[in-house]
């Protein structure tokens, strides 16, 4: 798992070594906040990311969606590309920081 920019991704598929959490970390852009997946692929030794939703998000076209990556790779990577897939994970609350503020709260 990564953190970058207040989001946290897991690295859910990788083909030749493709991932560089470092170079990962420097091409993230706040413009991949709003997708659930990214593709990174290797071209011409530089990381280019593509952010892909959810199958289960209704209102995005088909070819934004998760399910469409291996065309995606066929269609627009260099064949046979180093790459890999990351997914977001939801934000979990923190419970144990809520529990001070409640018994700070009770204590004043």
């Amino acid at each position: 798992m990564v953190e970058v920019q207040g989001y946290t991704y897991e690295v859910v598929e990788e083909n030749r070594s493709g991932w560089n959490e470092e170079v990962f970390i420097e091409r993230y852009s706040e413009v991949l906040h709003k997708y659930d997946y990214i593709l990174g692929d290797w071209g011409h030794e530089q990381l280019r990311l593509r952010g892909f939703f959810d199958d289960s998000r209704k209102k995005v076209s088909y070819d934004m969606k998760i399910s469409t990556l291996h065309d995606y790779l066929l269609e627009y990577c260099n064949f046979g590309c180093a790459y890999f897939v990351v997914k977001k994970q939801k934000k979990q609350e923190q419970p144990e920081v809520e529990t001070e503020e409640k018994e700070e709260e009770v204590n004043s």
